[in-house]
């Protein structure tokens, strides 16, 4: 078994920045994706987010990718909310391509998960860290998110 400490903070948003993210599904597409990252063996440390993306502060084992991670989450937790909680004849929920990845220090996981528990409270307050918040279009991605 190899000991590893690894924190980083993802951030992904939904289709086009749309308000998908509805609050009677916000719960479970949470606990859908807590429970899917510790199938894969990963540690949530803090989910939040507002209706239009979504930050997560984890622990991924050094075996999986940062890249396969948040394709597998982002992937089957669109494939459950459909499935779940969206009629058929609705508008399908998508995430938008890519994703930011901030890797962490020990020293910083405490204040990244402190953002992240209060995300409704910073955006109301307009406190958000900019960087974490970059507002990205499909066709146009900062050079520093990845594409899935």
């Amino acid at each position: 078994m190899a000991l590893w400490r690894l924190y980083y903070h993802l951030i992904w948003a939904t289709k086009e920045r749309q308000p998908l993210i509805k609050l009677e599904f916000k719960a479970p597409l949470y606990n859908y994706i807590i429970g899917k990252a510790d199938v894969k063996g990963c540690i949530v440390h803090a989910i939040g987010g507002i209706e239009d993306h979504v930050h997560l502060v984890v622990s991924i084992p050094p075996h999986i990718s940062i890249a396969d991670f948040v394709k597998n989450i982002k992937g089957s937790s669109a494939y459950y909310l459909n499935s779940n909680f969206l009629s058929p004849n609705s508008n399908k929920f998508a995430w938008q391509e890519g994703y930011g990845v901030f890797s962490l220090g020990s020293k910083q996981l405490d204040r990244a998960v402190a953002y992240v528990q209060n995300q409704k409270k910073h955006h109301l307050e307009r406190t958000e860290i900019a960087s974490l918040e970059q507002i990205t279009h499909q066709d146009d991605p900062p050079k520093r998110w990845h594409q899935t």
